[in-house]
Formats: structure tokens, sequence, C-alpha cells
């Protein structure tokens, strides 16, 4: 390992510091340095270059286990052990995970509807379940309110929202783009925390219209909106952390790209077998 290590990183340093490293004499570092791969070392070369490919691709985000399976894609079994070394040669580090607060206003006397969901997060189909809520992105211009709906069928998000306030207009836009594109039939749960926007007379309106069943979270308890908890959280550590944003359009863009583009088509998810969402709803079209 020590060697195959010097191999990839020998145009880094001099020949004395690699003979030094190495324990050897310069007539022994040449000796070595011209003898031909052995194939365990050029299939090594071969495969970290597919896994910077893959790397690249997953916009740094993907550790072993996402790898891993995105090489099974490939024909190519590999233990994660293997994949660790070659990322960790390769100088290959996903991007780190920061906390980040909730938006959610519950403090409020506006109806509250009763937990249908119950955490029961695995549906049958799409379009029986959805779940919503909103959240902020910084801007040096300023806030930035983003509100989703995701399908719990394959974790697709069906419907967005982006702009400076996030009053209840932002929520129902965001719903009404899943309704318009989707089409779900009547009684669709729809599950989001207390949040005012959500139990607003316009929300509250706007369900009454498509024949959508209202969900909510009980208090305090942000397990029962884990799903869209955890989107939020994959959005903010493989992307809006690493960004620093001048102004609120160039924050809709690159997030539009990241949900439109990598999330819904291209990034692997564990909750679908690591299939992506839209690609996990073309499997059960095809099936």
């Amino acid at each position: 390992m020590k060697y195959a290590w010097v191999k990839q990183h020998e145009s880094e340093f001099s020949v004395k510091s690699m003979c030094r490293f190495m324990s050897v004499s310069r007539s022994a570092y040449y000796a070595w340095q011209e003898r031909p791969q052995t194939a365990i070392e050029k299939d090594d070369a071969e495969l970290v270059e597919v896994i910077k490919t893959l790397f690249q691709k997953s916009r740094k985000n993907y550790g072993t286990r996402r790898l891993k399976e995105a090489l099974i894609n490939r024909d190519r079994q590999v233990s994660r052990r293997r994949i660790g070394r070659l990322m960790a040669a390769a100088g290959l580090a996903c991007k780190t995970k920061r906390k980040f607060k909730a938006t959610t206003n519950s403090k409020h006397n506006l109806p509250i509807a009763p937990n249908h969901l119950d955490r029961q997060f695995t549906v049958a189909q799409p379009n029986q379940t959805y779940v919503g809520d909103i959240t902020y992105i910084h801007t040096l211009e300023g806030w930035l309110y983003l509100a989703v709906v995701i399908d719990l069928y394959s974790r697709q998000v069906v419907g967005w929202s982006m702009a400076e306030h996030m009053r209840a207009k932002r929520v129902n836009d965001a719903l009404l783009m899943a309704v318009w594109q989707r089409k779900p039939g009547k009684g669709l749960i729809w599950h989001t925390d207390r949040g005012s926007q959500y139990a607003s007379d316009s929300h509250r309106t706007l369900l009454q219209e498509h024949g959508i069943i209202q969900s909510m979270s009980r208090k305090g308890n942000c397990w029962d909106n884990a799903v869209s908890e955890s989107f939020f959280h994959t959005l903010k550590t493989e992307l809006v952390h690493h960004q620093r944003y001048q102004t609120r359009a160039e924050a809709k863009q690159d997030i539009f790209e990241y949900i439109e583009v990598f999330y819904n088509r291209e990034r692997l998810h564990s909750a679908n077998h690591y299939v992506s969402p839209v690609d996990y709803e073309m499997q059960l079209k095809s099936a």
C-alpha cells in the first residue's frame, strides 16, 4: 500500500524525498519506478479514475456507500473499504455537515389538523402522500425562503416555491405546482408541521378545493415530519452551506438546478434502494 501511494504522488516530491520515505537507495527507487505495474495496481489506477468521475458527478457528496452503489450500476463490484482507500489516496473528501435552524412558527391560534400520517413514511404508490416544509437560505441580498412538496413514494420533490417572504402564498404555490404537475386523486394526504402558513385560511381552502386531507405533526416533534427535515438537511449539507450567494436570483438558480437536475434525476436515494427518485418511479411504470 505504501508503494502504491508513492506511485500516485511521486510527482509531488523529489527523488531524494521519495528514497527517504521508502527507505531505499536511489538505484532501488529507479528500478522500482521502471518496473511494470502489477495487475492490482493497474486496476486501482483505472478504478480511481472512475471513482473521481462519479465523485465529481455527485457534486463531491457521495461517500463510500453511494459510490459502491454507483459502481454496481456500472457492473463493478467493489468493497467500501477499497473505495475508501482509493478516495483517501486521491484526496477525495465528502462535504461536511452543519446544523441549521427551523423556520416553523407554531405559536398561533389557527386550527390544527390531526396527525394522519403517524410516521408512515413508506407508501405503495405515487401521489398517495405528500410531505412539505419551508426553510430559509442566506444571501447577501437578504433571506430567500424555500417551500417544498415531496412525494413519499419516491422522495421526489414534486413542488417547490422560492421568494423573499415566507407567507402562506409560498406554501400554496409549492403545493399548487405539485397538484398541477402530478394531478393526484382526491384523498391525497398532505403532511406538514404546525407552521402558521399551513394552518392559514388560504391554505386550508386550497386543500378543500382539491380534496386533500391535511395532516400535521405533533407539537414540537420534528420526527413526525422527518422526510422533509431530511431533505433540507441534505440540501444544505450538499449545496447551500458551501456557497456564498450574492443575490436571491443566484441562489434560486442554484437551488433549481440542484432539485430538478441533480436531486430528482441523478442522486442515489437510500430509501429507493439507491435509485434516483425519477428512475424509481419509472421502474414502477415499466413493471
